[in-house]
């Protein structure tokens, strides 16, 4: 039993110290923009294996071609970020950790019954599952296996897949609105039914259990105070009814759900902004939508509001503390953003200064 006890310590503090390694291998600034200053993604690709994605550009290149063999290698590196750190994680952030990670489930679920309302095949779909086909996905903290995942892809339509995910939680939160979907073909019913579910959860579960968790709790409320806006903004920009945009607006954010569906009825997009910048400012963003007609440029701007606001916060925590270890995570998913929209922006021809524009200040 001692033996045993000593070799468990002497494994999480080899597991401590690659976590702590790999907390100094994020890439900076100036590599992102040598990336984007790179012709194509096989470049990019290239590039990317001299980095702390190497073993994952190995393994996704030996079966995928760029840009969706970056994809796939973007993907098992979160992966593999998740299950380092559900073993470093505080015992008493063991569950937060959890039930943050279920994220990745939902972002899957919510692909297949995408493509399966699209007639996508299986193949279209699997490379841009989250979870890799060569990792256990349990360990890395997710709910379903991703044999299970592949089998949700095997099914022929969107009620098919929603009866085989009966056995995990979300079953029983989409088949309460497979009805609406039906009625009204309109995916944004299952994905504000999950979300809520798991903002809900999550806040939960980040109780005040040791005293450093009141700035996660913060930066989800931020996360979806962000939802919220991007919605608001992209329903006004499509032309969406009211009563569409309010099945689709989140609980749980800087302002009610009344305070959204409110912004929505004044005359423009930078009204909207302007209603809602008390809760969350991207007012820097209306003149180069003006000028762009581009509704991204909200996105970009929210999510470097959130970087701002909350990075610097989580970098005064020790990063073996729960809100260390959740900017780990967060820091890499930031990351991941970053190079695929270098990746996709070489792929549509975009200009190098345009995508420099969209990166983000992590």
């Amino acid at each position: 039993m001692h033996g045993t006890l000593m070799a468990s310590e002497s494994q999480r503090r080899i597991t401590v110290n690659n976590y702590l390694r790999l907390n100094r291998l994020f890439l900076t600034k100036e590599d992102m923009v040598r990336l984007n200053s790179m012709s194509d993604a096989e470049e990019i690709e290239e590039a990317l294996s001299s980095t702390w994605y190497k073993k994952d550009i190995e393994a996704a290149s030996s079966v995928y071609k760029p840009p969706t063999s970056i994809d796939v290698a973007l993907n098992r590196h979160i992966v593999e970020m998740n299950r380092i750190a559900v073993q470093v994680v505080p015992d008493h952030g063991l569950r937060a950790l959890q039930a943050y990670l279920s994220r990745w489930d939902i972002e899957d679920i919510l692909l297949i019954l995408a493509a399966k309302s699209l007639g996508r095949r299986l193949e279209e779909t699997e490379p841009f599952i989250v979870s890799p086909r060569n990792l256990p996905v349990g360990i890395a903290g997710n709910v379903i296996p991703f044999s299970e995942m592949k089998l949700l892809m095997e099914q022929n339509d969107v009620e098919s897949v929603i009866k085989e995910l009966v056995r995990y939680r979300y079953g029983a939160i989409l088949l309460q609105h497979l009805r609406d979907f039906q009625r009204t073909a309109d995916l944004g019913i299952f994905e504000g039914a999950l979300l809520n579910d798991y903002y809900s959860r999550l806040q939960w579960e980040l109780r005040f259990n040791k005293g450093d968790e009141g700035t996660l709790r913060e930066y989800f409320r931020a996360e979806i105070t962000k939802r919220n806006l991007l919605t608001v903004l992209k329903s006004r920009d499509s032309g969406l009814s009211k009563d569409v945009l309010s099945r689709h607006i989140l609980s749980g954010g800087f302002a009610e759900v009344d305070a959204f569906v409110s912004a929505y009825e004044t005359n423009d997009i930078a009204s909207i902004v302007s209603r809602l910048k008390p809760f969350i400012d991207v007012s820097k963003a209306v003149k180069r939508y003006s000028e762009s007609r581009n509704i991204a440029e909200f996105e970009v701007e929210v999510d470097n509001v959130i970087i701002d606001n909350y990075f610097w916060r989580f970098r005064m925590h020790d990063v073996l503390s729960l809100t260390g270890i959740f900017f780990f995570i967060i820091r890499g998913q930031f990351e991941r953003e970053n190079i695929r929209r270098i990746v996709y922006g070489k792929e549509y021809g975009l200009p190098v200064n345009y995508i420099n524009s969209i990166l983000l200040r992590t």
